[in-house]
């Protein structure tokens, strides 16, 4: 591969962390860029959502990691140590960290969000980012981060206004949210409650209800106007990250943690990557099968393995991680290669098949958050 001229400009598309850390770090050495998003303004599909930034994959803090790549950490990103987990009996489980165990970030166009910061650095730098613009072919150099292409989970649920205590709260249980769990983060006075559910989508309205009435018989939760949000998530490991020879970065190529949809570092990481492999005529298949493949590969063990526990199972995992002094130290361990975690890893993949090939969900005439956001998401991606 050889490397892009300086004068010819880089064309990306999708404004979301994905494709803007790699507009950054390409701006960053000099090169023209452009970002194409289809919708509106940057992070319009998230709206305002709360989400957490996980800080247990490696040793360094998330947040020093982005500032050794170069990326902006210029939006709150509130430390998260201390939450309480509830078993499907309604029993509690305090879990306990030293450090952040991830960092509460607000998405969306909002002055403090992390789609706005990365925005805001990377016009800093020069690069052009057109709104409303859908790209649909690259002639030279460029990157696609579009987003999700399928729904290995949905999170459906709420942003709503409160008077609560800022904190975050989970669930685990299949009857709120099939294989995966449900959450509550709140946030200087705004919060997000949902379902991230990991199996049966034709009953998202089912499952956000009672949600809904959990938190609310457990933690007294208090939404005031509140309005309605969902979004998807799409998990895989590919063969090769191109499109022709245009590399795929963050949900569009499948780069996500499997077990709980954890994205956003993974998304950033994949964008830096792909934009070192244009400035150095570098195989960018080779640079992120050896920086991320490994975690990624690890997550889909986990993933076969939680979606294996049935709703008796998780008071005895939530047990085990309450004892555990230091949470995160525990799930960085989790992440690392392991001689059984090679062993399990074929097992792990025959169990664990994305729906990337999916179009849709499997509804008729179907309304539910993958097949309303299939039609929003090209350009917008992660």
């Amino acid at each position: 591969m050889t490397k892009p001229s300086a004068s010819v400009s880089i064309d990306i598309a999708g404004a979301g962390p994905a494709g803007l850390a790699a507009a950054i770090t390409l701006a960053q050495a000099g090169r023209q860029v452009v970002v194409h998003e289809m919708q509106k303004e940057v992070g319009h599909r998230f709206g305002g959502d709360f989400q957490g930034m996980e800080n247990w994959t490696t040793r360094e803090d998330v947040l020093v990691v982005l500032k050794a790549l170069g990326i902006t950490t210029d939006f709150i990103a509130t430390p998260c140590r201390n939450g309480t987990v509830f078993d499907p009996a309604g029993k509690a489980y305090e879990i306990k960290s030293e450090e952040a165990l991830f960092y509460l970030v607000e998405r969306g166009p909002g002055p403090n969000t992390l789609d706005s910061a990365l925005l805001r650095q990377a016009q800093s730098l020069g690069v052009e980012v057109r709104c409303n613009s859908r790209l649909r072919h690259i002639a030279g150099d460029g990157i696609l981060a579009a987003g999700p292409r399928a729904a290995d989970a949905i999170a459906v649920g709420y942003h709503f206004e409160t008077d609560m205590a800022d904190g975050f709260w989970a669930i685990c249980d299949n009857d709120l949210a099939p294989q995966g769990y449900a959450y509550l983060l709140v946030m200087n006075g705004k919060g997000t409650v949902k379902s991230c559910m990991f199996s049966g989508f034709k009953q998202e309205k089912l499952y956000v209800q009672r949600t809904l009435e959990a938190f609310q018989r457990l933690v007294g939760l208090q939404m005031k106007n509140p309005q309605a949000h969902g979004g998807s998530g799409n998990f895989r490991i590919p063969r090769s990250a191109y499109s022709g020879r245009h590399p795929l970065v963050g949900e569009q190529a499948g780069f996500q943690d499997t077990l709980w949809g954890f994205g956003m570092r993974l998304a950033m990481s994949s964008g830096v990557l792909a934009a070192h492999s244009l400035l150095n005529g570098a195989n960018y298949d080779k640079l992120w099968q050896r920086q991320l493949k490994p975690q990624m590969e690890n997550s889909v063990v986990n993933r076969a393995l939680y979606s294996m526990v049935p709703n008796r199972g998780y008071g005895w995992f939530l047990r085990q991680l309450a004892k555990k002094t230091n949470v995160r130290e525990s799930l960085r361990r989790q992440y690392q290669p392991s001689w059984y975690k090679r062993l399990l890893s074929p097992w792990a993949r025959h169990r664990y098949q994305s729906q990337r090939k999916d179009l849709a969900c499997d509804h008729a005439d179907c309304h539910c958050v993958w097949c309303r956001e299939q039609n929003c998401v090209q350009g917008g991606g992660r």
